[in-house]
């Protein structure tokens, strides 16, 4: 089931809110620190992020899913958000540098169609940032959060996901590993969580950032070798039929 738009934006504007779209922004922006001249689209509902981007990028755009409804972004100036079929783009072939998809992969039906989709719009040597639950972590395991709705994901699971649809890994990373509640000393002590659990790599975060790049060609599993069989001879040959002949004496009459 999607998220609504409205439940989305309500939650940005919370303290809680506020600290995750914080750290989510940082990681983004420690992966694509320069936008400059390029074109950029967030699927689902990216705009918590996309600010950062909207004035160096060449282009950027808002696409989010007809099941959860639109709004009106940036504020200020003309609107770059639309209402979209995510399986459909509506985007020609290659176009695209960089791609944002958060609160959209584990709400949507068809996964790998909206990342068949992606990969389309996509330019050679583009990359995309993929942000879904963790399903170990404790942000899944409630409905306080956005990130606690739809099916969240392993990361095997993810790098399945992204294979089959020919995407190439190429950094994951983990956030929130603070509890999803909105106390002022747990949200106060956030840097001290996040500074202590990608040290030493702890599980249980809420939510993986994984950027993958777009694979040109299918990779070809190698044919094995058919084992031939031993060639079969016949073990008994038939014998001719002797006519039979009686031992009995003849008499002369």
């Amino acid at each position: 089931m999607a998220l609504d738009v409205v439940d989305l934006r309500s939650f940005y504007s919370t303290p809680l809110g506020q600290v995750a779209r914080r750290r989510l922004s940082q990681i983004v922006r420690e992966r694509w620190d320069n936008c400059v001249g390029l074109s950029v689209v967030g699927i689902g509902y990216a705009t918590p992020f996309l600010d950062m981007l909207h004035d160096e990028a060449m282009r950027t755009l808002a696409f989010m899913p007809a099941e959860q409804g639109v709004v009106n972004w940036p504020v200020q100036g003309r609107s770059a958000s639309a209402l979209v079929d995510t399986t459909m783009l509506p985007l020609p072939d290659s176009c695209m540098d960089r791609v944002l998809l958060v609160h959209a992969l584990e709400t949507l039906d068809q996964p790998r169609e909206v990342l068949s989709e992606i990969w389309r719009i996509l330019t050679p040597g583009g990359r995309l940032i993929v942000i879904v639950p963790n399903r170990r972590g404790l942000w899944a395991r409630g409905d306080s959060t956005p990130f606690g709705q739809g099916q969240p994901f392993s990361k095997s699971q993810l790098r399945e996901l992204l294979r089959d649809t020919l995407f190439s890994p190429v950094h994951w990373a983990e956030a929130l590993y603070m509890p999803p509640f909105a106390r002022r000393y747990l949200l106060s002590a956030e840097p001290a969580f996040e500074a202590l659990g990608s040290r030493l790599g702890l599980p249980g975060a809420g939510l993986h950032l994984v950027e993958a790049t777009k694979q040109l060609y299918r990779p070809v599993a190698l044919r094995r070798q058919r084992r031939r069989l031993p060639q079969l001879e016949p073990a008994l040959a038939p014998s001719p039929v002797q006519p039979m002949t009686s031992d009995l004496p003849t008499r002369d009459f």
